[in-house]
């Protein structure tokens, strides 16, 4: 991860700074030693290394002293930070468009995690996935998301937003999440997500335009698509993978996702140095050591669930990642 970047919403950065100068910290030169100078227009977008990101929410985390870190950077992020695409939920017609436009287009502002809905009983779960291994940031990054989003349904329903329980897959303190979110909140479950109720997702909304939902939604399609045709093949097929819940797609399957045939995917990812064994091998090795971090599975349990039909392949593959066995991997120490 240490080569790759993100790109977030500007406006989402200042907020994090701002957290930290509210405290009286000041923040001129911890943003110089980050090599950060964030632009004060809040509608720009910022770019900056992935190293380079986890390290400023580490240190606002220590700043703090606090580990609600991420639902301080949540409660912040309103539906009008959010540029097209806050104005097109603004205009949606019911709960259950704006969930299918956020899925939709949610990287047009993070594309950290994937968010996706499916229908359990009579609720309505949303859940959100990690797009990469978010390794010791993961908690204020997800609250911080998960929260955002529960302030866009609850300003588009007009305070009535029905969340029923919303879960986390790490610890934290749930008598403030419960405050912010205004219903039960569980940490250590086996994922992020939230419930809303099918009845309720379907009503009409006091602020929908139609006229004014078509127009944001056309400009995000917009914006959509001028985002995949920037983004390389190798990053593609990399979210692909780490999309997947069910064991990691073929090539065959990777190439039917963007209708083109294994071979042109196969040549298109030489052309950019590397190859689909070559991600995969990528993705399995962060996955591993990520897994072995959080301490919640055993050996046996990360080498089924990175694909591996014999766990001494899987120790023999990590051995060549990390030149120990996984019973023996000791994660580096954050700085």
């Amino acid at each position: 991860m240490s080569n790759s970047k993100i790109t977030l919403p500007n406006h989402y950065i200042l907020q994090i700074i701002n957290i930290v100068a509210d405290l009286g910290v000041p923040t001129q030169g911890w943003l110089r030693h980050l090599g950060i100078d964030p632009d004060e227009s809040e509608e720009s977008l910022i770019t900056m290394p992935w190293a380079t990101f986890r390290q400023l929410l580490l240190d606002a985390g220590r700043f703090c002293n606090d580990k609600a870190l991420g639902l301080m950077i949540g409660e912040r992020l309103l539906i009008n930070t959010h540029g097209i695409l806050g104005y097109a939920a603004l205009s949606s017609g019911t709960t259950r468009q704006v969930i299918e436009l956020l899925e939709r287009y949610l990287v047009l502002r993070t594309d950290m995690v994937t968010m996706e809905s499916a229908q359990q009983g009579d609720r309505l779960w949303v859940s959100f996935y990690e797009n990469r291994p978010l390794e010791d940031v993961r908690r204020p990054v997800t609250e911080a998301i998960v929260l955002a989003i529960r302030n866009i349904l609850d300003f588009t329903t007009m305070g009535t937003c029905d969340i029923r329980e919303v879960t986390f897959p790490f610890d934290g303190d749930a008598k403030l999440a419960e405050a912010m979110f205004r219903c039960p909140v569980s940490y250590n479950q086996d994922s992020a997500g939230f419930s809303l109720p099918l009845a309720t997702i379907d009503q009409p909304l006091k602020l929908a335009n139609t006229v004014s939902f078509q127009e944001g939604l056309k400009v995000c399609q917009q914006e959509l698509e001028k985002l995949s045709s920037e983004q390389t093949w190798a990053v593609r097929v990399r979210r692909i993978m780490l999309q997947s819940t069910h064991g990691f797609p073929s090539l065959d399957m990777t190439a039917r996702r963007f209708h083109v045939t294994p071979r042109t995917l196969h040549r298109r990812l030489i052309e950019e140095g590397t190859s689909y064994r070559d991600i995969l091998e990528d993705v399995r090795h962060q996955l591993a050591t990520r897994y072995l971090e959080t301490g919640q599975m055993t050996v046996q349990e990360i080498s089924y669930a990175l694909g591996y039909s014999d766990i001494a392949n899987f120790r023999k593959a990590f051995k060549r990642w990390e030149s120990v066995p996984p019973s023996m991997y000791i994660p580096p120490l954050t700085s």
